[in-house]
């Protein structure tokens, strides 16, 4: 896990991605690509005249996105983290999956609480699918990214798996990694068997199994994440249909929505 993409773009989340990301590249000895990302407005309309406005909305938007590259980079410099930027103009998602193809890691926000757009939550969730990539989605108050106490979400699912072998090189630093595993009914596989995995990757891990009771399965995980435990999250995400966790919501999205710490997610 050496090649970490982070979102530059000028919104309420940007901080916290790039603290995380910085953390993430420096515990991983990994390379950031930055890619900034220029999101052109919708047209505005004129009933006579069709759409007006566009280009003015377009080039501010250029001008502030310059300015955003110019802070960014100057603290780049001053780093100790190898990296190189990207400037693109589109929508996030598309461009986010077209500078994927060798990433290891995408760094995004779970969700941007009181930033409606763009909207974090279903990009992270589209590019899990899509591309296939890990991502690292940080609450917007984040201060950084620790790697020491690591928790595991585990159902025994092909995507909380995916999420476990992803996660190896970062679980592999940390002090202390603890399987949480939630007796629903759903569990697939016991949590003793990816116990078992992370072991012959020398990553020695407890087991934490709850039985669920009157709780939901997200509400039994957001509780631990928020018990101060634990400094990141690795869980399989959108492990059912994405069609129906759209509508009915599911425990990525809970997770998504609440998470007092960043999520580690796989599909």
């Amino acid at each position: 896990m050496k090649n970490i993409l982070l979102l530059c773009h000028d919104d309420s989340g940007q901080e916290a991605r790039f603290q995380a990301a910085l953390d993430l590249a420096r515990a991983l000895e990994g390379h950031l690509t930055c890619l900034d990302v220029v999101v052109p407005p919708p047209p505005l309309i004129n009933d006579c005249f069709g759409a007006v406005g566009a280009g003015s909305l377009t080039a501010d938007t250029m001008m502030a996105e310059r300015q955003n590259r110019a802070r960014l980079t100057a603290r780049l410099e001053r780093d100790d983290v190898p990296w190189e930027w990207i400037d693109t103009t589109g929508n996030l998602e598309p461009c986010l999956a077209d500078a994927a193809a060798l990433a290891d890691v995408i760094v995004l926000n779970r969700e941007l609480d009181d930033y409606p757009l763009p909207d974090m939550a279903t990009i992270v969730g589209d590019l899990l699918v899509g591309s296939g990539k890990p991502v690292l989605a940080v609450p917007a108050q984040a201060g950084g990214f620790a790697i020491g106490r690591a928790l595991i979400g585990w159902d025994g699912s092909a995507a909380s798996a995916a999420a476990l072998r992803a996660a190896v090189p970062l679980l592999a630093l940390a002090d202390q990694v603890t399987m949480l595993e939630v007796a629903d009914g759903n569990v697939i596989a016991p949590a003793e068997d990816a116990a078992s995995y992370l072991s012959r990757h020398g990553v020695h891990a407890e087991i934490l199994r709850i039985v669920s009771d009157v709780s939901s399965t997200a509400d039994l995980i957001t509780a631990q994440a928020s018990s101060g435990r634990f400094d990141y999250l690795v869980m399989g995400g959108f492990g059912h249909r994405r069609f129906a966790e759209r509508i009915f919501g599911g425990v990525t999205k809970s997770l998504l929505k609440h998470s007092a710490i960043p999520l580690f997610l796989a599909h």
